[in-house]
């Protein structure tokens, strides 16, 4: 299927900037250009329309991103903590969204929506992870998000910079080894 051209209403990671003229994908288009307000169609119409608002649009742009750069002063390094059960190892009984960070960063105070957390996959471990949020298409912030099975245990892993895991294999070495130290004694009584 060909491609849809629009004209992006703001910076678009990966497509171009305001007011460019851009060939997109009809689905892309379809599903979140346009009904976010990111883009219109690039018909005749619309582009006279845009040359028209262009001014007022490119104001607003920049008073967004203004209060943009306000917050993120403020939100840069912020840790949230997100508590959650987990298996000794580490393993969560289930994962952490994209929906969770954004609610452990709105009871911080902060005023953002799920969409500006740009999560690439559900976590799925304990742990402290970097992660950044999208304030505005030009203004990112870095969050990390502290994954624990309780306060304490969040605690000692920001001190710690690591999760607080049990490694099974070191579990296994540990009892392992009185049971070799018991052998060499028996073995040395015995010569």
């Amino acid at each position: 299927m060909a491609n849809v051209d629009v004209i992006l209403l703001e910076r678009v990671s990966g497509l171009g900037q305001m007011g460019d003229v851009v060939g997109v994908k009809p689905g892309y288009a379809r599903n979140f250009l346009l009904p976010q307000k990111k883009a219109l169609r690039a018909t005749a119409q619309n582009k006279a329309f845009f040359e028209k608002q262009k001014v007022v649009l490119e104001a607003q742009n920049l008073a967004r991103k203004g209060e943009a750069e306000k917050v993120s002063k403020k939100m840069d390094g912020l840790k949230v903590v997100v508590i959650r059960a987990a298996a000794e190892g580490g393993q969560l009984y289930g994962s952490v969204s994209a929906r969770d960070i954004a609610d452990a960063i709105i009871a911080a105070g902060y005023k953002i929506e799920r969409r500006q957390v740009l999560l690439n996959q559900a976590i799925k471990t304990l742990g402290l992870f970097p992660t950044e949020v999208a304030l505005h298409p030009e203004v990112t912030v870095h969050v990390t998000v502290n994954v624990a099975r309780s306060e304490d245990e969040a605690k000692l892993q920001a001190v710690r910079g690591e999760a607080v895991i049990i490694d099974p294999n070191a579990v296994e070495a540990e009892e392992a080894a009185p049971a070799t130290d018991e052998a060499n004694v028996q073995a040395a009584g015995n010569a």
